[in-house]
């Protein structure tokens, strides 16, 4: 198991206080996947950039596309373009993924694996070590889950993460969410704005 899939088990595992929504949470799997090329030595940072190393990633189909996606000429790629490039409908690749091998069953349409109704999770080891590590308050876990509202902030104190380089890339996770509800915020002002002069009489 990696953290992207352990993070998308999760998902659909745990009830959270409001629907998570696609773009963050292909935003916090970006995440999740930079966080596992560091920890296989595939990729290392500069400042802010992702530098390609020797290491092989390990076999999994999904962080093998992610490590054949980096981007080795330099200057090379930050952490937040990484995320909104690679975070492009990541959300659906990964719940695609779980479904093809069976972990998942499909109860409706439509996207969402935390809205009620469109698929649900199996019985599977698989799960059951996910639900080990979040019971087990792995700090890179939980705070993915939390920068996407499956975990409230204020529902404990999140362990601290001991490498400098993963606690990075988790605050440009946090960074980029934030700033994709704002842009969601703006817009949904906007359209208000735009609905409300055709309703002038």
């Amino acid at each position: 198991m990696t953290t992207p899939r352990d993070l998308m088990i999760i998902a659909m595992d745990v009830a959270p206080s409001r629907p998570v929504e696609q773009g963050e949470m292909s935003l916090a799997l970006a995440g999740a996947e930079l966080v596992e090329l560091l920890g296989a030595g595939a990729v290392t940072l500069r400042d802010d950039r992702i530098v390609p190393g020797g290491a092989m990633v390990p076999g999994d189909r999904l962080l093998e596309q992610a490590a054949g996606s980096l981007v080795r000429e330099e200057p090379y790629e930050s952490v937040e373009d990484w995320l909104w490039r690679r975070g492009r409908d990541l959300a659906p690749a990964y719940l695609a993924a779980l479904e093809g091998e069976g972990l998942v069953k499909r109860q409706g349409h439509g996207w969402m694996p935390l809205r009620e109704g469109r698929v649900a999770l199996v019985d599977s080891s698989d799960r059951r070590r996910a639900a080990d590590r979040w019971a087990a308050d792995e700090p890179v876990l939980l705070a993915l889950a939390t920068a996407v509202g499956i975990r409230d902030e204020g529902a404990g104190d999140t362990p601290e993460v001991a490498d400098e380089e993963v606690e990075a890339v988790l605050a440009v996770v946090v960074g980029a969410v934030v700033e994709l509800e704002g842009v969601r915020q703006r817009r949904a002002i906007e359209q208000e704005a735009f609905d409300n002069i055709w309703r002038v009489p």
